[in-house]
């Protein structure tokens, strides 16, 4: 099972994707809560060169209210994160499948949340 939804853009800029990205997000009921420049990050702390890299950590509310109800510790497993990066000939991004990930969890009603989410999540993606 793949554990990435994941759309290239070929001979797109980093930060217009950005912008699309949030915006398609956006219009799919996520918001974003956190951002880590990886690339700034890496440069800070190891004083090493890379390209574009970025993490969104995206939240529908309504839904993660609702897996919080079915499984108080799935927070440790939230936001959503969103990545983009600069690659070759473009940009990436690749959102994680939530249902993927709660895959460690045993449980049946937060399962069929984590599909709501992936739907979601795919649909946001596709539309950038």
């Amino acid at each position: 099972m793949s554990y990435t939804i994941n759309h290239m853009f070929n001979d797109a800029k980093f930060e217009d994707i950005d912008a699309r990205t949030r915006k398609a997000l956006a219009d799919h009921g996520f918001g974003v809560l956190t951002e880590i420049d990886v690339k700034a990050t890496m440069k800070k702390k190891l004083d090493v060169e890379m390209r574009a890299y970025r993490i969104l950590g995206a939240c529908n509310p309504k839904m993660a209210h609702q897996a919080i109800g079915i499984e108080p510790r799935v927070g440790a497993m939230l936001p959503c994160n969103v990545i983009l990066r600069e690659i070759e000939d473009g940009v990436e991004v690749s959102a994680v499948d939530p249902v993927a990930s709660m895959q460690a969890i045993e449980n049946n009603e937060l399962t069929a949340v984590a599909r709501q989410v992936r739907d979601l999540l795919a649909k946001a993606v596709a539309s950038i």
